[in-house]
């Protein structure tokens, strides 16, 4: 079996079809297999996808999608090894192959404080601003808020439930809404022809990069994924998870709400700043002085 032949079973598989980022999935396949889809499987050697890497690096390709790539190919060549389509010599020629980025490497820091939130807020359209402010109040995904219908919303129990097949993970979580977003929520008209909560002209808003983009720059906050202290919406997360944290909400807690499956992935939101440091040294002090 060549690769290509391995995608095109793979990509038919109905409960790959289901994934939300199917579209992430073809496009790394597809780039995959313009260098390796005529190749065998059981033909591949680790430097193969070393040297893949080197290539795409070269041109001009992020670390990071390089790594989300490769991923891809090895969740393929997993499954179908759990199928019995490949033997255990060619899924460890994929498993092998090592991340270009060190653990959390990626990780962004940058936490959108208060007052920049409330700036930005004042210098966005109502469409973008209501969706901003929904991402810093829950922290949820953007995929997940631009495809929030009114059915999900229950403005009187004050929850936003989504179903398995609205979240990355195919996992159901309850949202809780608090007052400021509750105000904003009640203030949005539902459309007649469309029950997306965030409407634009009467049809969905599927991207908010230009609004958000105008909005930081008049607001005077940097934006920008590879800008240094830049924002990009989905620090809006991260933000959420800081302030939960903060404001003394156990870890679990704020998992179940953000909907993080595992530890690894929460401590990539939960970062520590000179805040904390600066709190850990006073309570060593209150300790320190405190003993007899």
């Amino acid at each position: 079996m060549t690769f290509k032949e391995l995608t095109e079973w793979y990509l038919a598989l109905n409960k790959v079809k289901e994934i939300k980022s199917f579209w992430r999935i073809k496009i790394a396949l597809e780039n995959f297999n313009f260098h390796f889809g005529d190749t065998l499987l059981s033909d591949f050697k680790p430097v193969d996808i070393e040297n893949y890497q080197i290539k795409r690096k070269e041109e001009g390709i992020a670390a990071g999608t390089i790594d989300k790539e490769v991923k891809t190919v090895h969740a393929v060549v997993n499954k179908a090894f759990d199928n019995d389509k490949v033997s255990g010599a060619v899924l460890k020629v994929f498993k092998e192959v090592k991340n270009l980025l060190r653990k959390n490497e990626n990780a962004r820091n940058k936490v959108l404080a208060l007052d920049q939130f409330n700036r930005l807020l004042s210098c966005l359209p109502f469409h973008s601003r209501a969706i901003v402010a929904t991402g810093f109040y829950t922290g949820m995904r953007l995929g997940e808020i631009i495809e929030l219908t009114w059915d999900k919303v229950d403005l009187k129990k004050r929850f936003i439930n989504l179903e398995a097949k609205d979240t990355k993970d195919n996992e159901p979580r309850s949202i809780p809404i608090c007052a400021e977003l509750g105000a904003i929520l009640e203030t949005i008209p539902k459309g007649i022809h469309d029950n997306h909560v965030f409407l634009y002209k009467g049809k969905p808003v599927r991207d908010i990069r230009a609004s958000l983009k105008r909005g930081c720059k008049n607001a005077g906050i940097l934006y920008g994924h590879y800008i240094k202290d830049g924002f990009v919406f989905h620090d809006l997360r991260h933000t959420f998870n800081i302030n939960m944290r903060k404001a003394g909400v156990p870890e679990s807690v704020i998992m179940k709400i953000t909907g993080h499956s595992t530890r690894e992935m929460f401590d990539r939101y939960n970062t520590v700043d000179e805040e904390d440091a600066k709190n850990a040294v006073s309570k060593l002090h209150y300790f320190l002085t405190s003993v007899d």
